[in-house]
């Protein structure tokens, strides 16, 4: 560790230079509170801190972050991110619930002790598989028990890190526990030096969502909803939705774009395909309408329930898609475009099944949904492995509590 400290510093100082000078000519300043360089915060009592590398742990730990303040409410909670858009996003969810979010420190020696001296954390929770030996190391010489959670391992990571285990064999002496969201992932941890004893599986805190009941009555026929929408993906959604009205007479469409402010351009969208279309805000229905747009707030998480099944979108583009587990808690099989990278590891859960499927083109999304309206078997074990999925991957949530509950 001493020479992994040593080196890692060594290369750090001189990169710095050149990796500032790179941010710089794009307009972006290499965040102060790395270096821990950060005014102390007042934080009495028990902290609690969790980190999310950027947007996908973030969101995965909202929940448990909100659990956790009901739990434990006199303890102080620090939520740290790496990235610009991980702060922007846990700014956002937690406002009100944790009382000091800034950045983790970059694992150089003085970083992580000026990070950790003004912090003075009881318990660091991190998400998924961020590995840092010095913080690691330092967590361990403070006696502040830390843990990885949510933890996975991709294959690709899996076989590079199995070239260096002797060095996490060490490494992970550091860690109180190590909590995978499957026996595979806990596999791979233990192949590459985790202590078996230390170990466990604790399922996907993604998947720790809840049905909301409502009552939505917009008419009868078989509903796709294209929830989230983004610019060019109402074309896409609606050529297809043409194309098989033809076939499927019974079909509607709730179109739900991601920004209400495009609403004049899905209306026209919208009225382009000769199709009767109403708006939710007018409390139209199907009865009169094959199209609805959904243009109102905070109904789409609890409107995928009337649906047949859903398009997630933000995946034809370079958002990264959205959560398609909004869709997939009611049972509703879910499909999305080719960019998923802020839920990755959901669809390659969903995608092991039938509960979702990932789509390369808009013409295999228009097959694929073809399918799921023309094959009632197909599609009833489809629902089906919606439900088996969720049954498998809840609990994360309680269990990283109760361990909570064993160290404040």
């Amino acid at each position: 560790m001493f020479i992994y400290r040593l080196f890692s510093t060594i290369i750090f100082l001189a990169i710095l230079p050149i990796y500032a000078v790179i941010r710089a000519c794009k307009g972006k300043a290499l965040p102060v509170e790395k270096f821990g360089h950060f005014k102390t915060p007042d934080l009495d009592g028990k902290i609690i801190m969790y980190h999310g590398v950027s947007v996908g742990e973030v969101i995965a730990l909202e929940n448990l972050v909100k659990k956790t303040k009901e739990t434990f409410p006199n303890c102080k909670l620090v939520i740290t991110t790496g990235t610009k858009t991980g702060q922007e996003i846990a700014k956002k969810k937690f406002e009100g619930v944790a009382d000091f979010i800034t950045y983790f420190p970059l694992d150089i020696t003085f970083c992580v002790k000026s990070f950790l001296n003004k912090i003075n954390p009881d318990i660091v929770l991190i998400a998924e598989t961020e590995i840092w030996p010095t913080f690691a190391q330092y967590c361990k010489k403070k006696k502040i028990p830390l843990y990885i959670i949510n933890g996975r391992i991709s294959d690709s990571t899996y076989r590079s890190y199995r070239l260096l285990t002797p060095f996490f064999k060490q490494l992970f002496k550091n860690y109180a526990g190590i909590f995978t969201q499957s026996e595979q992932d806990n596999k791979k941890f233990i192949n590459i030096g985790a202590p078996a004893e230390k170990t466990q599986v604790m399922r996907n805190l993604k998947f720790d969502v809840k049905k909301i009941q409502a009552d939505f009555d917009l008419g009868d026929g078989r509903i796709i909803i294209a929830g989230s929408t983004h610019k060019g993906e109402d074309e896409i959604i609606l050529n297809a939705f043409c194309e098989l009205k033809k076939e499927f007479p019974d079909i509607k469409l709730l179109l739900a774009p991601r920004h209400l402010t495009r609403e004049t351009e899905v209306k026209s969208l919208a009225e382009k395909t000769g199709l009767p279309y109403g708006l939710r805000s007018n409390d139209d229905r199907f009865d009169k309408n094959d199209i609805i747009i959904l243009n109102t707030l905070g109904e789409l998480s609890k409107i995928y329930q009337i649906c047949d099944f859903a398009f997630i979108g933000g995946s034809f583009n370079k958002t990264g898609g959205h959560n398609p587990l909004e869709a997939v808690v009611y049972e509703k099989p879910a499909i999305s475009g080719p960019s998923i990278h802020n839920f990755k590891d959901i669809y390659w859960l969903l995608t092991q099944s039938d509960a979702g499927r990932v789509v390369k083109t808009p013409q295999e999304l228009t097959e694929y949904m073809r399918k799921l309206l023309s094959d009632k078997e197909f599609y009833a074990k489809a629902c089906s492995d919606c439900k088996t999925i969720f049954e498998e991957q809840q609990g994360a949530l309680q269990f990283v509590i109760n361990c909570l509950k064993t160290n404040i």
